[in-house]
């Protein structure tokens, strides 16, 4: 059996999914992908289902009714692959804002010791593309308060494009992760720290998306503003 799943949660991603789903099945590695869909109106599953039929045994998709944020997608699916015994278990987004690529490069961390591995835009050699300086400068700020105040020593704690070990997954309650969006990715990677994983961040390059349309907004932005002072608080097993 493969020991490597990607999770991709989407939502209204037509424009995308098929393309990335075939990129990442063409990598050396042989990578299995679940595609979490909240619903997309604009027939993203439709798609997927479709493709299941060619890639019977290494994509999956699970539907769920409506959009209910990008944490609890990655908490569904980071319980269905633990349930089946992944190793390796991927967050990505569908966009091409990480580049399918890098999966190699982040598990080839794992299995060299790291617990988990982050895609990282700020650590020597990564690099974004396509952002306004005024965003650049919004996120670059942001990983600066977060590492103020949690002392996490991670240089990218919002980023998205990661690899955990089963193992990490496995200690975490992941029942007690209580943020949807931005937050809910330093909150998974303060856990990881706080219970003693090796964390190494591996520099990729950040591509804003060129299909589809942003998920970000002023809530989310929010809710990783305040969270990051709940989570100092809060216990994670």
């Amino acid at each position: 059996m493969p020991d490597s799943l990607v999770i991709i949660p989407t939502f209204n991603e037509m424009e995308n999914i098929e393309k990335m789903i075939r990129k990442v099945f063409s990598l050396p590695v042989s990578f299995q992908i679940l595609v979490i869909d909240d619903g997309s109106p604009d027939g993203t599953a439709a798609i997927v289902k479709h493709l299941c039929t060619e890639f019977k045994d290494r994509l999956f998709l699970e539907e769920r009714a409506g959009k209910m944020g990008l944490g609890t997608a990655y908490i569904h699916g980071f319980k269905w692959a633990v349930q089946r015994g992944y190793d390796y278990i991927f967050e990505m987004d569908a966009d091409f804002s990480h580049n399918p690529e890098d999966l190699v490069r982040l598990r080839e961390a794992c299995v060299k010791g790291a617990d988990l591995a982050v895609g990282s835009r700020y650590v020597k050699g990564g690099e974004i593309n396509n952002w306004p300086m005024d965003r650049k400068l919004m996120s670059y700020f942001a990983s600066l308060y977060v590492r103020s105040i949690l002392w996490i020593g991670i240089l990218d704690p919002t980023a998205g494009f990661k690899c955990y070990r089963r193992r990490v997954l496995e200690a975490i309650n992941l029942d007690r992760m209580k943020f949807v969006g931005y937050a809910f990715q330093i909150e998974m990677k303060y856990a990881t720290r706080r219970l003693g994983f090796k964390v190494v961040e591996v520099p990729i390059t950040f591509t804003d998306r060129r299909e589809g349309q942003s998920k970000m907004s002023s809530g989310i932005f929010k809710e990783a503003l305040l969270g990051v002072i709940q989570m100092r608080f809060k216990k994670v097993n």
